[in-house]
């Protein structure tokens, strides 16, 4: 009989409330560098989270330091729950957002990199607020679990058990055979990609301000900008979606692969399945995006377009490359609006909600990875039935998969096509029409951001029922941990003590 040790349970749940808090004091920085009254309302709040976070590391520092995987799957379903009720303080002590539901909405969206929004003027909130929004959603991009882990051997404790709760995909690559050396070069190769997007962008046109936040919230494939009309503020200025759009893609690449390219070992990504197809995914679905807009759509309206010049020819491919990657990726970035475009290009937007990103990314969604597993056992069961007796396994990157696997991802499929069909139907019973309903619960689910219907991209999810905004917030969670992670929690054997 195996009891589950609650203690280091509780500590870990404060140490990330501090780690909350230490970024709250960023925020606070941020907002007093602008001479904002705010200031001290955000710096309260990170004492709040720091003083209960310490206070509770303390009352439970003498625990044993293990950890089994029930400990991990709690702590991390535990601790995004406390990073987003924590994560609320900012917001209810400024003012910025008086409505508890909308703060927790707001939080929880930025933590699991959706992207959703109830705020409807963005531009007149306090810097030190929107400042605070993107950093939320570059925490939960790689995980705050991730980073906590590299440093949990300081404390005595090891943190394999966590990142196989945490990591995305149907496995977790290690670039080292230490887990906290991997979770390090991770946060290294973030931190990297985050400052050199800023540089970019502020080269290209942004004031400082706008390119912090836009390239903390393209890393970690979340959405929330600065401006109402989000990246669409920038239409005139071409070469800051450009940039927008390579670090779309990157962000949407296994992070594992961009280790590997920064050690010059570009053989492994070039070898790697799960690339090339997304790679494939990417060109081909913007090609077709661009093609249809050039010729049937004003990128920028839903009227039919005349004859264009080159100049139009490239607005039409940068739009639908932007938003096939938006999409894809799951940022959620806007720089037009898709269901204004043709109904074909609306419902290949929304088969492109399913897709997602690659496993080890920052991006939500099934995966593609999963796709390809899938697609591949269903041609080898048209084998399978002319061929009963012959032993025909699923290989990727060359190796013969286990069956496990292809039974885990088959699993995550139908859980995530019925936590869809169920998520969609409470939307529904909640008084939301159809189109919304679905746009709704697939965007929540896949931490896209933007939707359909009522949730478009030109529209947010303030109208929502307040039960709808709670529902969507447990899509949220349950898609950016992988179904698997929560709803295993829900269970009653993962309770019985053995």
């Amino acid at each position: 009989m195996t009891k589950l040790n609650y203690k280091i349970i509780v500590f870990i749940m404060g140490l990330l409330l501090v780690f909350n808090g230490g970024f709250m004091l960023i925020s606070a920085l941020v907002s007093a560098i602008y001479e904002e009254s705010e200031a001290l309302d955000i710096l309260a709040a990170a004492g709040v989270a720091v003083a209960v976070g310490g206070l509770v590391m303390f009352l439970t520092r003498h625990h044993i330091k293990e950890l089994n995987k029930k400990e991990g799957y709690l702590i991390v379903t535990l601790g995004w729950l406390i990073m987003a009720f924590a994560g609320t303080m900012p917001y209810m002590f400024t003012g910025a957002i008086t409505s508890y539901t909308d703060a927790f909405f707001e939080t929880m969206s930025g933590f699991t990199t959706t992207g959703a929004s109830i705020i409807n003027d963005i531009e007149i909130m306090p810097r030190g607020i929107l400042f605070w929004r993107s950093l939320t959603h570059w925490i939960g991009g790689m995980g705050i679990i991730v980073l906590a882990v590299a440093i949990l051997p300081l404390l005595g404790i090891g943190g394999m058990q966590l990142f196989a709760a945490e990591a995305p995909g149907p496995s977790a690559d290690k670039l080292h055979p230490r887990i906290t050396d991997t979770a390090k070069r991770l946060w290294l190769i973030y931190v990297g990609f985050t400052a050199v997007e800023t540089l970019l962008l502020r080269i290209a046109g942004m004031g400082w301000f706008d390119a912090v936040n836009h390239a903390l919230s393209t890393l970690s494939t979340g959405g929330f900008s600065t401006k109402n009309a989000s990246v669409a503020f920038w239409n005139d200025n071409p070469a800051i979606q450009w940039i927008i759009i390579l670090f779309m893609f990157i962000a949407g690449t296994n992070f594992v692969l961009s280790y590997f390219a920064i050690k010059g070992r570009f053989s492994r990504i070039l070898n790697d399945t799960e690339f090339k197809w997304y790679a494939v995914f990417i060109v081909g679905f913007s090609v077709l995006a661009g093609v249809l807009i050039y010729f049937q759509a004003d990128p920028l309206t839903s009227s039919i377009a005349h004859p264009m010049v080159l100049g139009e020819a490239e607005s039409a491919f940068r739009h639908g490359t932007f938003q096939v990657l938006a999409v894809i990726t799951t940022t959620g970035f806007v720089s037009a609006d898709y269901t204004m475009w043709t109904p074909f290009l609306t419902i290949m937007f929304f088969g492109l909600f399913f897709l997602g990103g690659s496993a080890g990314s920052t991006a939500g969604g099934i995966k593609v990875v999963r796709h390809i597993v899938l697609i591949r056992n269903g041609i080898m069961e048209f084998k399978r039935t002319l061929h009963p007796n012959a032993i025909l396994p699923i290989r990727y990157n060359g190796r013969a998969l286990q069956s496990g696997i292809v039974f885990n991802v088959l699993g995550f499929f139908i859980l995530y096509m019925l936590s869809f069909i169920v998520g969609a139907t409470v939307l529904a019973a909640l008084g939301l029409d159809f189109e919304t309903a679905i746009g709704g619960a697939l965007s929540s689910l896949g931490n896209v951001g933007p939707a359909f219907g009522d949730l478009s991209p030109v529209d947010n999810f303030s109208g929502l029922p307040q039960l709808g905004k709670w529902w969507c917030c447990f899509l949220m969670l349950i898609g950016r941990l992988e179904l698997f992670t929560v709803l295993i929690l829900l269970t009653p054997f993962f309770w019985r003590n053995r």
